[in-house]
């Protein structure tokens, strides 16, 4: 069990719950870039509450003291900001694996340390974990619309082939299971930990939310995966 890195995402989670959802955006006008990453910050917050369907353009363009005609400026629509916002959410999560340096690793070391940062992401992060069961409600049709995010998981799914490839080399992994399998198994367990916790707390009475509940959790979803492909 890596601890720090899951006391580092509990203290995320903790930060991001903390902020002021009323909070003024400054519009960075001579800024483009950073006026277009401040819209996306704040459209994050009102497509992962309310969905897409129910997100408002007036509310972020009040958030962010800005006109709506400034927003579609840079994104064209709301369907368009929509489709931003879910591009740098999978960029988000993409760039930090990368960072994980797990071809330095061990191959079970390597895939203990991709699960575990999994797990800890989902549980810091919720607002990806309500962007994309939105996009799952719209049966992925954003999603297809963007090659950006299709692009953006075939690293993930090398990273991950190569730590496995190494595991059977060394005859520490056995053969024949798939990466892409795989990695829907891993995004599965760390993605219902989060979502469904809520509902499974209060329908078997168990409080998932304290830090050995948390851990426990933790540890049994990477020992699951390491088992799973283990020789």
């Amino acid at each position: 069990m890596n601890q720090t890195v899951h006391s580092a995402a509990k203290k995320q989670a903790a930060k991001s719950a903390g902020r002021p959802r009323a909070a003024k955006a400054s519009v960075r006008t001579n800024d483009p870039e950073r006026t277009m990453a401040d819209i996306i910050d704040v459209a994050t917050r009102e497509f992962s509450e309310k969905g897409l369907a129910g997100a408002r353009i007036d509310d972020i363009a009040e958030a962010m003291r800005t006109s709506k005609r400034m927003i579609y400026y840079y994104f064209g629509s709301k369907e368009g900001l929509y489709i931003a916002v879910l591009e740098e959410a999978y960029r988000r999560i993409r760039a930090i694996e990368s960072d994980l340096h797990l071809d330095d690793l061990a191959p079970e070391d390597a895939l203990r340390r991709l699960v575990g940062f999994t797990v800890d992401y989902q549980l810091a992060n919720p607002d990806f974990i309500r962007l994309v069961m939105t996009e799952n409600i719209h049966r992925g049709e954003y999603i297809a619309q963007s090659k950006a995010i299709q692009k953006l998981n075939v690293p993930a799914i090398e990273g991950l082939r190569r730590v496995y490839e190494r595991g059977v080399e060394a005859g520490v992994f056995r053969s024949g299971v798939d990466a892409i399998d795989l990695h829907m198994s891993i995004s599965a367990l760390s993605f219902f930990n989060t979502a469904n916790r809520h509902t499974f707390s209060l329908i078997f009475k168990r409080d998932l939310d304290t830090p050995a509940a948390l851990i426990a959790r933790r540890d049994s979803i990477i020992e699951m995966v390491v088992r799973f492909v283990r020789k």
